[in-house]
């Protein structure tokens, strides 16, 4: 397994470039199953979840290429309707299928995704919301079988927000005869931008971005020619990356306005930002201030940023509060941070974190993707040498990072 190995101490001084959102590149491509014709996607990251998002949608029957930063897809033969475990069990993402093959082939046989590092995040909401549009389902050896003749348009409201279940309803509802209302569903950036590529291709959708989406459904869809946003947590990532490191970057190909609660933050903590169209100017202040956060769903402050903020906390001026109000298990980086001399105490999904002058490199190990970003940023600001093993997650969810902070002077290399 690949690791890396970083000298601490840099101040990182420079331009980066964001690359496309991995977690709105997802639905997106799931949705070509939609529509038969070629589908060009843009701005799409070079990482492994789209790789394998690519060879589940090959299987289906479907043609898969990439080449820079395009996807092309050719959906006008799917023969296959069957998302095997092989697939789901290495990104549960997988399941964005669920809702797209129902609605074009009237049948699909999916896999459970079973459990996750980070907590279980069980797909009940997708399934109580294709019955109520007219869809049957049976378990059968860990298989979701699940069949509709023809989806129809109902009212669902959701318990607690849910991005991949709000996707999927929202993907299957475009063919559905009649009118969908998806009340409390989630309100993310990357829900909006699978509504406006489903817009794109000749689907009717009001709301995205709000608690309540309504779906008309059309008798068809186009193929798509669509451009997916800018990673808000890549973004999120790099601001720390200057903040940690008391450096002084620009990031450019972003949008700020996705990123709103993280920046207000990050600037509480004394970090200095500024935005301007689609770049960000992000300079660390010479002390940072200790500063308390809950995860939220969005607009509040997003899980995916919880560990990048936590590892900045670990040297901050004062005593912060963390608490996880998302995912049960998302404090594994605790014990790795602890390593490097962060003084953080857990109790249920609250982490209290008292700010240390320095942290200390060590050999630590990534549990998850997120947490491994937290390492990586801890082990820019540890003085000495940090190798981070299993990074594996990191390119799950990072185009390049070694050779984007390469860029920003830091001393970090693969180990391969």
């Amino acid at each position: 397994m690949d690791k890396l190995a970083i000298h601490g101490g840099v101040r990182l001084k420079g331009e980066v470039t964001v690359s496309g959102a991995k977690n709105a590149a997802l639905p997106v491509m799931a949705a070509s199953i939609l529509a038969p014709g070629e589908h060009n996607i843009y701005n799409i990251p070079d990482l492994r979840d789209i790789t394998t998002m690519g060879k589940l949608l090959a299987h289906l029957g479907m043609g898969y290429h990439q080449e820079n930063e395009e996807v092309i897809l050719q959906s006008n033969n799917i023969s296959s309707i069957e998302a095997p475990y092989d697939f789901v069990k290495t990104m549960r993402a997988s399941v964005l299928v669920l809702g797209p093959l129902l609605a074009r082939m009237g049948e699909t046989k999916v896999s459970l995704p079973g459990g996750c590092a980070i907590g279980a995040r069980p797909i009940n909401l997708h399934i109580m919301g294709l019955e109520k549009m007219g869809a049957t389902f049976t378990l059968t050896d860990g298989y979701i079988h699940a069949k509709a003749k023809k989806l129809r348009g109902a009212t669902i409201c959701f318990d607690i927000p849910t991005v991949t279940g709000t996707e999927n309803l929202m993907m299957a509802a475009t063919l559905a005869d009649g009118l969908t209302v998806l009340e409390n569903a989630a309100c993310e950036p990357e829900v909006m931008d699978l509504a406006n590529a489903l817009i794109s291709m000749g689907a009717d959708i009001e709301g995205a971005g709000t608690n309540l989406i309504r779906i008309n459904g059309v008798t068809s869809l186009k193929p798509l020619n669509y451009r997916i946003v800018p990673d808000r947590i890549e973004t999120g990532t790099f601001i720390t990356a200057a903040a940690i490191t008391g450096g002084e970057i620009l990031i450019n190909s972003c949008n700020p306005v996705h990123s709103d609660a993280f920046i207000n933050k990050m600037k509480d903590a004394g970090v200095s930002i500024e935005a301007k169209d689609s770049q960000l100017l992000v300079k660390g202040p010479d002390k940072i201030i200790a500063e308390d956060i809950k995860t939220m769903p969005y607009p509040g402050f997003p899980t995916d940023m919880q560990a990048q903020f936590m590892a900045l906390m670990t040297i901050a001026e004062g005593s912060s509060l963390i608490t996880e109000s998302i995912f049960e298990n998302r404090f594994m980086h605790v014990a790795e941070m602890r390593r490097m001399g962060a003084n953080i105490k857990v109790e249920g999904s609250t982490a209290t974190v008292k700010g240390v002058k320095s942290l200390k490199g060590a050999q630590v190990m990534a549990t998850d993707l997120r947490a491994s970003a937290s390492l990586v940023l801890a082990g820019l600001a540890a003085g000495g040498e940090t190798v981070i093993d299993r990074v594996y997650h990191i390119d799950r969810g990072y185009e390049r990072i070694e050779e984007k902070l390469k860029m920003l002077g830091a001393k970090i290399r693969r180990i391969r």
